[in-house]
């Protein structure tokens, strides 16, 4: 665990936001690479990165405000404290909005993002873990439990690394969603993506510390299930199309 990674001219480089900014970065180049691949202008991949990780975290903080309107402080609006489910939901609308204005076929840009947006949320769930920010596991006695002394939100209690499941889960599926990305249909793609992750995040809440709201299960369950369900859909409909022969004269520069 390393919240501060090291210090620039006596300023803290947090790991948390370092881990954001690789997540974006990776995400970023993976994308370009597939809109390069697709004859699609590549500085629009970065584009749609920067708008959604940016409407992502506005989106992310105001949702975890709104949860925790009943006990805010002025710690709440500070760099930490942001729900993945958030963020996901106001980068979905931001990539759609862009979609439209760079009139790029959706289907196909859910198809080729599902990797890039996999490795991404792997990389920054990494630095949650080393910054110790609350996201944490039920105490536990296993070999790999950990305590955050240091962290944002210290524990001295060895708990499981939830953040830790999660990231590595999220890195393999990213690299099985990379290798099928040219031999499934765009929306199949994506729709495997929304299945394996909501089942995965799901599990992971079994061993969290969350308030359980409804039917004896979390928030995040609840929106796990409406993700995995989406995926199951997509699926079962997605129109099998071979992804290199979509028009992309439209999306080109």
């Amino acid at each position: 665990m390393r919240p501060v990674l090291f210090e620039v001219f006596g300023f803290p480089i947090n790991s948390y936001g370092v881990s954001k900014a690789a997540a974006a970065l990776v995400a970023g180049y993976l994308l370009a690479r597939e809109f390069r691949r697709l004859g699609w202008n590549p500085d629009r991949a970065w584009s749609i990165i920067i708008a959604a990780t940016v409407m992502g975290f506005v989106g992310g903080k105001l949702y975890y405000l709104a949860e925790h309107a009943g006990s805010l402080s002025l710690h709440s609006f500070g760099g930490s404290g942001f729900t993945w489910y958030g963020g996901l939901i106001a980068g979905v609308v931001t990539v759609v909005v862009m979609a439209r204005r760079y009139e790029l076929p959706l289907g196909q840009l859910a198809g080729i993002a599902a990797a890039p947006l996999s490795f991404a949320y792997g990389v920054g769930r990494i630095g949650c873990f080393l910054s110790g920010d609350g996201s944490y596991g039920q105490p536990s006695d296993l070999p790999w439990a950990v305590a955050f002394p240091n962290g944002m939100m210290p524990t001295m209690v060895p708990v499981h690394p939830a953040a830790l499941y999660e990231a590595l889960f999220a890195l393999a599926l990213g690299g099985v969603l990379w290798a099928l990305r040219t031999r499934w249909a765009p929306l199949h793609v994506f729709g495997l993506y929304a299945v394996l992750s909501g089942v995965a995040r799901f599990l992971v809440e079994e061993i969290r510390l969350n308030e359980e709201v409804l039917f004896g299960l979390t928030q995040p369950q609840l929106w796990s299930l409406i993700l995995a369900a989406v995926g199951v859909g997509l699926l079962v409909t997605g129109r099998r199309s071979p992804s290199e022969k979509e028009p992309a004269a439209s999306a080109a520069a």
